[in-house]
């Protein structure tokens, strides 16, 4: 009788060491019984969960897995002194050593995670040593030279998507040498002959089966801070992640998404998405559905029936992505609001309309953003506005034009960012062809800089970011300012959660709860920005700079 293949997918953590450690002033933090940690956002796997499907169509094969995003999440303490032994000592446990995986499959999207990619390789390499251990996603497709030059644990890279090669891996009866020859999978040799490698994409959705969520712990992406920043979420469990298509026609600097999915659009069927969302309600007991997609507008007639899906089955959308602007009429918008839709993200990049025509490369125009807030108000919908600062060639006056413009629109958040060059993007080899780079673009993320250009430092975006969050977020907060205490009241006690030292998040809650007649809290929460103060100089600079009288 034929034995089935064992295979253990591991998802590193979304954060380095150091971040995790150290988080920085401007970083969400979570508290354990051993200190104050970075926060780590725990977005289910969906190119794991995809190929896992896929896979399982058409080969008898068991699988597993391991994501460290929920594992540091659930621990009560962390006692460990670097990843590589929290992944040591986890895989390990006889459990794990009794599975013995013939495939490994580690995936990374974002270079945060290499150095852990590279970690869990030798952790599984000495644990496992006959497996054949294999890496997917961003950071290999765009990283394979630097991943064989530190590290010679793996096998092979997947190069983009990997449904169609992995599949090939798992039924081939010689496994290795599959490996060298698929062009799909990079491997030390081909790389070393200077072989080029090709995409196997899937150009109908619909022959990926539902998504294999039941390798998944589902309840605890529940935890997930992203989601819970949500106005429109007030149940943090039962939440599922889906996309329904892949690819994007944009050729935005900052984005590598197409090195991985494409240029071209491809599609789930409407059809199909309802039969994927009535599963979801039915099997899961599903309440929001978070949509992943880089670009669900594409095709606005389908995207519009999708909408009147949510609607019939009564569930919650959340766009975690945003949805293209351009598309966002009056039409699409009360289509939203009417399948429930509260809350939605606005990807503007930018409030210069220099930067995103000369810089970005995106499609939009300002007048664009300030109707689709405006509309946004009217129709009661929650808005958060995405911008980047820190471009290659955006200049401070650029960043002041940004801060101008974004005052002006009457959006209810604002998520200031600092522009990472990802791997695979445009802004990276600008970058490094400028010598921009201070530092390593392997562990950059969206809190820090790594971007110095002749117009400004790293520390003059770190503290443009940070000052035109507070500004925007809560000096000149657009809900407070129209009296609607108790929707800002929203986004300072989220401030106050994501980190319990904000003393300007508690001063404005606490000018909410005076507003609202609950002096009690009002005085608990002055009392509290006044004691933070005291204690961590940090505030003193931006007390001062905001003239806030605490």
């Amino acid at each position: 009788m034929e034995t089935m293949d064992k295979m253990l997918f591991i998802v590193p953590p979304y954060i380095t060491f150091d971040d995790f450690i150290n988080p920085t002033d401007n970083m969400r933090v979570v508290t354990k019984k051993s200190g104050n940690y970075g926060n780590v956002y725990t977005d289910m796997p969906l190119g794991l969960v995809s190929l896992s499907a896929y896979v399982k169509k058409h080969a008898a094969v068991e699988i597993r897995l391991i994501d460290f995003n929920i594992l540091l999440n659930k621990l009560d303490s962390f006692e460990f002194r670097s990843f590589a032994e929290l992944f040591h000592d986890f895989l390990s446990a006889q459990r794990w050593v009794d599975y013995a995986p013939k495939i490994i499959g580690i995936s990374s999207l974002f270079t945060p995670s290499y150095r852990s990619v590279l970690d869990i390789a030798q952790c599984c390499r000495d644990i496992f040593p006959s497996s054949i251990i294999i890496a997917g996603g961003g950071v290999p497709t765009n990283m394979y030279k630097e991943i064989f030059k530190e590290n010679s644990n793996f096998d092979a890279l997947c190069y983009g998507e990997g449904e169609k090669p992995l599949l090939g891996l798992v039924k081939a009866d010689d496994k290795l040498c599959y490996l060298e020859e698929n062009l799909s999978w990079i491997t030390p040799i081909k790389v070393k002959n200077g072989k080029l490698f090709q995409h196997d994409f899937i150009e109908d959705l619909d022959e990926i089966p539902f998504f294999d969520y039941s390798i998944l712990d589902t309840d605890e992406y529940g935890l997930n801070p992203g989601i819970n920043a949500y106005a429109a979420v007030d149940q943090k469990k039962q939440n599922f992640h889906v996309m329904t298509t892949r690819g994007c026609p944009f050729h935005c600097c900052f984005c590598s998404s197409h090195t991985v999915h494409g240029r071209k659009m491809r599609y789930h069927s409407v059809n199909r998405v309802r039969e994927d969302f009535m599963r979801l309600k039915e099997q899961y007991k599903a309440k929001t559905i978070v949509f992943q997609d880089d670009h669900l507008m594409a095709d606005r007639e389908r995207a519009l029936e999708i909408f009147k899906i949510i609607k019939e089955l009564e569930i919650t959308a959340v766009f975690q992505n945003g949805l293209t602007l351009q598309a966002l009429d009056i039409k699409v918008l009360e289509a939203l609001k009417s399948a429930g839709v509260d809350h939605l993200v606005l990807a503007v990049e930018s409030g210069s309309n220099r930067v995103l025509k000369e810089i970005i490369h995106k499609p939009l125009n300002l007048s664009i953003v300030k109707r689709v807030a405006d509309d946004c108000h009217k129709l009661e919908i929650y808005t958060t506005v995405n911008i980047l600062i820190g471009f290659p060639g955006e200049t401070k006056s650029d960043i002041e034009d940004s801060r101008s413009f974004l005052k002006t629109i009457q959006a209810n958040w604002f998520i200031i960012l600092v522009a990472t060059p990802l791997v695979g993007s445009e802004m990276l080899k600008i970058s490094l062809k400028k010598n921009y780079i201070k530092g390593s673009y392997i562990d950059s993320s969206f809190k820090k800089g790594i971007v110095e250009t002749e117009d400004f430092s790293v520390e003059d975006i770190h503290e443009m970011e940070y000052s035109l969050n507070l500004e925007l977020n809560f000096v000149e907060n657009s809900d407070f300012s129209l009296g609607n205490y108790r929707m800002a009241l929203k986004g300072f006690e989220n401030a106050i959660r994501a980190k319990n030292d904000h003393a300007i998040a508690y001063y404005y809650a606490s000018k909410c709860y005076e507003k609202l007649g609950n002096v009690e809290k009002a005085h608990q929460y002055i009392n509290t920005a006044k004691m933070i103060v005291a204690e961590k100089p940090f505030w003193h600079k931006y007390v001062n700079k905001f003239n806030i009288p605490i």
